[in-house]
């Protein structure tokens, strides 16, 4: 006979008349003024507040993140808000859409990539794998390239070293260089580490789950888009951009000719 399904619960939050208590911590008297931004998001995630260490190396891949400038995520803001400015709530959850496997989200797939490498018995032959297998498929290597950072993006630079220099860097950092070694090696040419790439390694060390990697990004593309929506109010980008796309993709039917 089968057993009753155990009753779901929650370890983040509860409230009394009195006070919040977030993972057993009073909102009011243990968390506001106490912890920064930065320190809430993993603690409220991960359940554990961060080293000095990892919230400096945290809020540095969170400043990264936030901005890019006209970026699909950006645009899709924009354009939303233009035609519903009542409702900032849907040009920011628009823009957030476009956080995926191929801008801004990758993050995610190069962390899970990163944790086959670190939890191999042979990390550089893994690497060299999964490099084979990205070029035979001709398949986006996560973490990799960037149409306008080259020969390497200075983001990335920028996070490894601060990582080295906070001594997080660990198993996913390591992994990370492997891979790019393997990467230029298998590929014949130098192929950068991009700052997504880099920022999955580099929260990985800090003890995030590479599953929700691309949380971060959402956090941080939130408030960029909130920064776009305000530029948006105050210089309206959207006949431009219409205009724009109407020359760039132009009608090819035979009507009105």
């Amino acid at each position: 006979m089968s057993s009753e399904p155990e009753t779901p619960t929650t370890r983040i939050a509860t409230s009394t008349r009195d006070d919040v208590f977030i993972r057993d911590k009073s909102l009011c008297r243990e968390l506001v003024g106490k912890l920064t931004f930065t320190e809430m998001i993993v603690f409220q995630m991960l359940g554990r507040r961060p080293s000095p260490s990892e919230t400096r190396l945290v809020d540095a891949c969170l400043v990264t993140l936030m901005e890019h400038g006209m970026t699909p995520s950006a645009v899709a803001a924009r354009l939303v808000y233009s035609s519903a400015p009542e409702a900032m709530q849907a040009a920011v959850a628009a823009g957030l859409l476009g956080v995926g496997s191929r801008f801004a989200g990758t993050m995610e797939g190069c962390g899970a990539l990163l944790a086959r490498i670190a939890s191999s018995a042979h990390p550089d032959d893994e690497a060299t794998r999964i490099a084979e297998e990205h070029r035979a498929s001709r398949t986006p290597l996560a973490g990799f390239g960037h149409p306008t950072h080259k020969p390497d993006d200075p983001r990335a630079l920028r996070l490894l070293e601060l990582c080295d220099a906070e001594g997080v860097a660990g198993a996913n950092v390591g992994a990370l260089r492997r891979l790019a070694n393997a990467v230029d090696r298998i590929y014949g040419k130098h192929i950068t580490i991009n700052a997504t790439g880099a920022i999955a390694a580099v929260l990985a060390d800090c003890g995030v789950p590479y599953e929700i990697l691309r949380g971060f990004a959402l956090i941080s593309r939130c408030a960029g888009l909130v920064g776009h929506v305000r530029e948006e109010q105050q210089e309206p980008t959207l006949r431009a951009v219409w205009e724009a796309a109407e020359r760039a993709v132009p009608y090819s039917g035979q009507a009105g000719k």
